[in-house]
Parts: C-alpha cells; sequence; structure tokens
C-alpha cells in the first residue's frame, strides 16, 4: 500500500544525534555509570548496551526517551 512505510514506529533503532548522545551520557554518569558501548533509540526507549557502572557491574539498560530515567536494567 502506497505511503504504508509512514506507519513505521517513530522509534526504529537509530543512533542518538551528538545532542542526544550528551544529555544520555551525562544522565548515564549522573546515575552511576563510568562507560558504555552502543546506545540506540529502539522500540521507543534508549537502549544503552554493556554500561559499566562505578562498582564494575556490566548492564544493559533501557532509558525513557524523555527523563532519561533507568526503566530496565539487566
Amino acid at each position: 500500500v502506497f505511503g504504508s512505510w509512514l506507519v513505521a514506529p517513530a522509534f526504529a533503532g537509530r543512533p542518538p544525534t551528538p545532542r542526544e548522545r550528551a544529555h544520555i551520557e551525562a544522565a548515564l554518569l549522573a546515575q552511576g555509570f563510568q562507560r558504555w558501548e552502543e546506545i540506540e533509540l529502539d522500540d521507543g526507549h534508549w537502549q544503552v548496551d554493556e554500561a559499566v557502572s562505578f562498582n564494575g557491574r556490566e548492564y544493559d539498560l533501557k532509558l525513557d526517551p524523555y527523563t532519561l530515567a533507568i526503566v530496565e536494567r539487566d
């Protein structure tokens, strides 16, 4: 159907812009993380892979796209 691509989710697996990345990284640091791997907007949340906390534990995180609060930690 013509235009069906327009109904794709707005959050379809993309990296952050430089400005978004700066905000996300500041939020991660403020929440006790010192480094991380990939950051991607997917399924309506920021996905952060292999985020390492200051105590050395590693997590995969989901962040609220508006507040950048952690909504899931694996």
